[in-house]
């Protein structure tokens, strides 16, 4: 997987979907207490979500193709002192990390997956986690007005999150994803699902 398309988001400004801070939903997540441990944040982007729970205290290490994107990152670390880390990381093989993780953060990743790379992702995040470990995805939802890309459906998730992986679909909730297309929010799917 090339981050080559995904790096020339951030040449121009701010790519469409980083809004400059932490998603509301993953900072209501992280106030409820639902991350905690050693965290992955695949997908990363410029940092907001894992800066965030890096402030909150959690150790975190941000994954992206888009180096640019890593790069913004760091800078904001190290402006605001905070020790979260950023790696160049491909999503569907993710057990080149050599590290194991308690919680595991997508934002905006799991909707760019087609049906054919979805089992492959769910067992690159399986490589990098224990029994125990918690996933929590905010993806795109395919119901409601003024829908973001690549909206993905309550089918499409359960049938993602089949038997043969090593996750348990614990919730799939509605929740809202803040784009700058979208100040009020798209409507998306918060998930929660247990390692096995």
């Amino acid at each position: 997987m090339t981050g080559l398309p995904w790096d020339a988001s951030y040449h121009d400004g701010p790519a469409p979907w980083d809004i400059e801070r932490p998603q509301p939903a993953i900072a209501r997540l992280a106030a409820a207490g639902g991350i905690t441990g050693a965290v992955l944040d695949v997908g990363c982007g410029s940092g907001e979500n894992a800066l965030h729970l890096a402030a909150l205290g959690l150790s975190v290490l941000g994954v992206d193709v888009a180096d640019t994107a890593l790069s913004q990152a760091r800078a904001k670390a190290a402006e605001r002192g905070l020790s979260a880390e950023f790696a160049t990381a491909d999503a569907l093989a993710l057990d080149r990390l050599g590290r194991t993780f308690d919680t595991v953060l997508d934002c905006g990743l799991f909707h760019t997956l087609d049906a054919a790379e979805r089992p492959r992702y769910l067992a690159s995040l399986a490589a990098v986690t224990a029994p125990g470990s918690a996933l929590h995805i905010l993806c795109f939802s395919d119901t409601g007005d003024d829908l973001g890309p690549h909206p993905v459906s309550r089918a499409d998730l359960e049938a993602a999150f089949t038997p043969s992986t090593a996750w348990t679909l614990a919730s799939i909730a509605p929740d809202r994803v803040d784009t700058r297309f979208h100040p009020h929010g798209a409507p998306a799917w918060l998930v929660a699902a247990d390692r096995r």
